[in-house]
């Protein structure tokens, strides 16, 4: 299987300019399945599990969200570092197309 030149080009960047990205592109589309989703793999999952709110509350809004993965900026992601790279960069090519 031959990789895009997209996909080439997302994979010769640094995790952290990856997750740079998805993270703009996931705040213009206001897409918080996505921090959602990338949360759950972070080293610190656990202290995120009390984001959500609680049954009572409507959960963080989206820039509390960015506010925490900023916290993330420039830290060690650890054993998950090849998975969320490939989530970073399958999240850019589904939707950072060019129009």
């Amino acid at each position: 299987m031959t990789e895009s030149p997209e996909f080439a080009a997302l994979d010769a960047l640094s995790t952290e300019e990856l997750r740079e990205r998805a993270f703009h592109v996931a705040r213009k589309h206001l897409d918080v399945g996505f921090y959602w989703d990338i949360v759950q793999h972070l080293p610190d999952a656990e202290n995120a599990a009390s984001l959500d709110g609680g049954s009572h509350a409507f959960g963080p809004t989206l820039d509390e969200w960015y506010a925490l993965f900023r916290e993330f900026e420039g830290h060690d992601f650890g054993d998950d570092e090849p998975l969320l790279r490939a989530k970073f960069i399958d999240y850019l090519l589904k939707h950072d197309a060019p129009k």
